[in-house]
């Protein structure tokens, strides 16, 4: 391994880490403090899989420094056998410097937060509310393979089954490092249930996806916030219930507005309006950030602007394109169905691929 190497710069202060915490927690009063045992173990096991690769790769380069050695002093069948063992040694080598690469990326510390994700109808009318509903279909299934949690915050349905507006949290292990690349706008091409000629119609969906906001991530003074309270109502207007139990939260500072309407009680929905605020204001000061640090790498997967065209459903031909790294599947059913694997792979692996080569360059 190339000590030069960037992406290697921090592999043995990692390492030297790893072993500090083995240290640290063979002291039984350690877990006398229960939350700072618990953080120590976490990030034991976080590093536990590069101390193992490390250890492996040092195998390696000693087995591969004795067969040169062999090879330099040998001649015949001995160094015919040095000679083939380099050929198997070799590629099993730069096949654990890549793990090793990929393990020292940097977590990124919102991948394992929870996420409010919001589907909202754009071009296409009740045809772009209705693939909303599909997209909404989609996303349930595949956390239900994962064993995720889906709660619905605050919907706008209209009169044909489609959703002009959804909010929704998902809530599991590591949610948001596989759903961060969902942010954007999902196009459909397909013939609409009420197209009588069987023309294609193109349509298109907004996602937005948003790492939920603990109370300690984001500070709402009650000051800075007016609540307005009115009656609920669903499809076409009418009323769904007789109290006013609809919330809308305004934060004064930022001019964001809340609405949440889906609970009969009044409580709850302020409650799940305020989720949806912090999560919101939240991802606000993250995109402030980022542009004062000018930090967002170019070649990065995407850029998460929700102006931006992520993928493309053509039913017609049964076909999915992510256009962010060039993935066509002819199996759009399947995609559709929650079987979302291939693509968010493929997308995490080109924003890995995109960070080592800009460590590198």
């Amino acid at each position: 391994m190339n000590a030069v190497d960037p992406i290697f710069r921090n592999l043995e202060a990692a390492i030297g880490r790893y072993v500090d915490l083995e240290q640290q927690l063979e002291d039984p009063d350690l877990f006398k403090d229960p939350q700072r045992s618990r953080a120590l173990l976490q990030e034991h096991a976080s590093l536990q899989p590069l101390a193992k690769g490390r250890g492996l790769l040092k195998e390696l380069e000693q087995q591969m420094a004795q067969a040169e050695e062999l090879l330099a002093e040998s001649n015949g069948e001995m160094a015919s056998m040095a000679r083939e063992e380099l050929t198997q040694l070799a590629p099993q080598r730069e096949e654990l410097l890549e793990r090793l690469r990929i393990l020292l990326i940097p977590k990124d510390p919102r991948d394992r937060k929870n996420i409010i994700m919001e589907i909202r109808a754009g071009t296409g009318g009740d045809e772009a509310a209705l693939f909303g509903s599909d997209l909404f279909r989609m996303y349930s299934k595949y956390a239900d393979m994962r064993g995720w949690q889906i709660e619905v915050l605050s919907s706008s349905v209209t009169e044909i089954g489609g959703f002009k507006e959804l909010v929704f949290s998902v809530a599991g292990t590591d949610v948001f490092e596989h759903l961060r690349y969902e942010s954007g706008v999902h196009r459909v091409q397909r013939v609409p249930a009420t197209e009588s000629s069987g023309r294609i119609h193109t349509s298109a969906v907004t996602v937005a996806v948003m790492p939920e906001a603990e109370e300690a991530d984001v500070e709402i003074k009650p000051e800075e916030i007016r609540i307005d309270v009115f009656r609920s109502s669903g499809p076409g207007g009418q009323s769904v219930n007789t109290t006013d139990s609809a919330v809308r939260i305004t934060h004064l500072p930022s001019g964001l507005v809340v609405s949440c309407q889906d609970e009969k009680s009044q409580h709850k929905n302020r409650a799940k309006a305020l989720r949806v605020l912090r999560a919101r204001l939240l991802e606000a000061e993250e995109e402030k950030q980022h542009r004062e640090r000018a930090e967002f790498r170019r070649n990065q997967v995407g850029s998460g602007d929700r102006s931006e065209r992520v993928r493309t459903y053509n039913f017609p031909q049964g076909r999915l394109t992510e256009h962010r790294v060039n993935l066509t599947l002819y199996k759009l059913d399947e995609v559709l169905l929650g079987h979302l694997e291939e693509v968010i792979g493929a997308l995490q692996d080109s924003a890995r691929t995109s960070y080592l080569d800009a460590e590198v360059s």
